[in-house]
């Protein structure tokens, strides 16, 4: 009889666990995930202001992205020379260094500042590549980006024997490469038409058959990306800061010998600078940017518009105003480092219902642990005045079944109120839900327990 009465507990118990689902379901409803914020970010103090000269100006936190002072930083305007980062990582992925160049009757009409390069010439990318980087030369430019347009284009001769049109084809191909990896890398504002940075605008005919007129030009902030995808993330990235960092190469070809100097004179004014890019024309004004690590920071910085002539020292007055800027006011903070109490509570473990349970009557707790591969960055450069905003969200019931590795919370870091990091939480184990199946053996297994044995 005590048999009897046991299976018939366990079968009210499952009965209970499978016909109360509704009442449960109301109980999950009524009980949100648990969430809050651990630290409201205070009143930060403003960013000091700076009397720069360029008319666009930023400072970014290289390793992060973050954008650590600006002054119409998101503002279009034309960057002259500035742009031929682009055009010289673009070559570098599409090209081997000793791949031999030849030069077109159209390239070899290009403005000063030039190589003077000579239709039916030849040349290596290595070589047009420091005279592009180093002397800032226009000719190289064009050599370079019809060349490498001509390949996207399926192109197999030789550049020397373009007509004036193949020549402008290919290098709208590689204005349209460039454009389509600014959008890549993430830039918001900017198009290129010229693979120099010569002034130059364009009209666009629309699929709806309007048109649009489009200018050469970025913003501050794009440019300052573009560099730090140069140099961060970029497979050809070491290429690039070699090319740019070095102060003078010489080459000979075609029965001529030539010497590069790097015109990036900021590579000789501060402690940790080591690349960049000057540029000019009559519109844009004179633009830079570059690259300076120091202190464990890596700082990049990009000037738009900084003054005409006479005026040509003053972006080197902004950068390093807007570097020593940087490396005095902001310091490096790691989000693991922030103190948060309510750490060891959201890794309590989770209440499970419909779980099999062999105790029946027992809560079945699902332990949490912290995902490895959390979002976003470790850390930041901060200033002492900032503060980091910790948003939590945590299920407060789960029902099963439940897969091992499942999001059941997480953990969010801000400043700004931009999100720079995301530590999710995951289920650490599976859990199986109670079925038909699983009751009758629980009843049928209480009721041979407790059955007295025959003699």
């Amino acid at each position: 009889m005590r048999g009897f009465f046991c299976a018939l507990f366990a079968g009210i118990m499952c009965l209970e666990s499978l016909c109360g689902l509704q009442f449960r379901e109301d109980i999950i409803k009524k009980h949100e995930p648990t969430s809050g914020i651990l630290y409201e970010t205070g009143e930060a103090d403003l960013p000091q202001e700076l009397m720069l000269y360029a008319q666009g100006a930023v400072l970014l936190d290289a390793d992060s992205g973050r954008v650590l002072y600006g002054k119409n930083e998101t503002t279009p305007m034309a960057m002259a020379s500035t742009t031929k980062i682009m055009t010289c990582i673009l070559v570098l992925e599409n090209a081997k260094v000793d791949e031999t160049v030849s030069v077109s009757a159209y390239a070899a009409t290009m403005p000063k500042v030039k190589l003077y390069v000579k239709c039916g010439e030849h040349y290596t990318v290595r070589e047009l590549l420091f005279s592009l980087m180093l002397e800032s030369h226009n000719d190289a430019a064009v050599v370079l980006g019809e060349y490498i347009g001509g390949k996207l284009l399926g192109e197999t001769g030789e550049i020397s024997e373009h007509t004036g049109e193949e020549s402008r084809a290919a290098l709208h191909r590689f204005a349209q490469a460039m454009n389509e990896k600014a959008e890549e890398i993430g830039c918001e504002d900017t198009w290129f038409i010229t693979p120099n940075g010569l002034d130059a605008t364009e009209t666009l005919t629309l699929p709806d058959g309007s048109t649009l007129e489009k200018e050469h030009h970025t913003t501050a902030k794009d440019l300052a990306e573009i560099l730090r995808y140069c140099m961060k993330a970029s497979p050809q990235r070491d290429l690039f800061l070699e090319i740019t960092g070095t102060q003078d190469y010489c080459f000979t070809e075609n029965g001529r010998s030539f010497q590069c100097h790097n015109h990036n004179a900021f590579l000789q004014m501060m402690d940790g600078a080591f690349t960049g890019k000057t540029g000019f024309t009559n519109k844009a004004g004179y633009c830079y940017v570059g690259a300076l690590k120091r202190d464990g920071k890596c700082l990049i910085v990009a000037l738009l518009a900084c003054g005409w002539p006479n005026h040509k020292n003053y972006k080197w007055s902004d950068s390093r105003e807007l570097f020593t800027y940087g490396l005095e006011n902001y310091a490096y903070r790691s989000f693991e480092e922030e103190p948060f109490s309510g750490r060891e509570q959201l890794l309590v473990p989770i209440p499970v219902l419909w779980a099999k349970n062999d105790a029946l009557t027992e809560e079945v707790l699902l332990p949490v642990e912290p995902d490895p591969e959390a979002e976003g960055v470790d850390g930041l450069l901060m200033r002492p005045d900032e503060n980091v905003e910790i948003l939590y969200r945590k299920e407060q019931y789960l029902a099963a079944p439940v897969e091992a590795g499942v999001y059941v919370g997480e953990i969010s870091y801000l400043v700004d109120g931009r999100v720079w990091r995301r530590e999710r939480l995951i289920a650490a184990k599976d859990v199986e839900a109670i079925d038909l199946l699983w009751c009758g053996r629980q009843i049928l297994l209480r009721f041979l327990m407790q059955s007295p044995m025959k003699k």
